[in-house]
């Protein structure tokens, strides 16, 4: 994973993309014991095109320059599936400006916050989500306060009542 995370780096870094951060469970495994996962969920702001549209086919195209190849929804990078989700609502840009900068081995990257990840996971509401909630309020500290803030500026504490009580 950590050479995925290297070209991830050089993409920002090339300006293919504005910014990124690890996201669900690769993200949560910064905070919490590893859970089933297949692929590398990233939040990527694109850059903008000239007509405002936002698109994947210039992060593709240089991935592709690279000798990366598409597979599904991800793109094959370094042995790992890679998904790019652009950040498309008012909590993932939140969550990728709060990202933190963390270790990976010995390269540096951005994993969403922990309380950010939660939140994500009942904006979505899938089952998967709703055990991720369960496991890592069991096994990750929680800054509870920071929590409850970005549940209530996105409207999600009545699900968050309901999937905790």
């Amino acid at each position: 994973m950590e050479r995925a995370l290297q070209v991830l780096n050089s993409l920002e870094q090339e300006g293919t993309i504005s910014h990124y951060a690890i996201a669900g469970a690769m993200g949560a495994t910064f905070y919490a014991e590893p859970l089933l996962t297949f692929d590398l969920d990233i939040i990527v702001l694109l850059p903008q095109t000239k007509s405002g549209l936002l698109t994947l086919s210039p992060l593709y195209k240089a991935l592709r320059a690279r000798g990366y190849t598409e597979e599904g929804e991800c793109v094959l990078i370094e042995g790992i599936p890679v998904q790019f989700l652009p950040a498309y609502n008012a909590l993932l840009e939140e969550a990728l400006r709060e990202a933190r900068t963390m270790p990976y081995e010995m390269t540096t990257t951005r994993v969403l916050r922990l309380e950010h990840l939660l939140a994500i996971c009942v904006q979505t509401g899938r089952g998967k989500d709703r055990e991720r909630v369960r496991i890592l309020r069991e096994q990750a500290q929680i800054d509870d306060s920071y929590l409850f803030e970005i549940l209530h500026r996105h409207r999600l504490e009545e699900t968050w009542k309901i999937w905790t009580t």
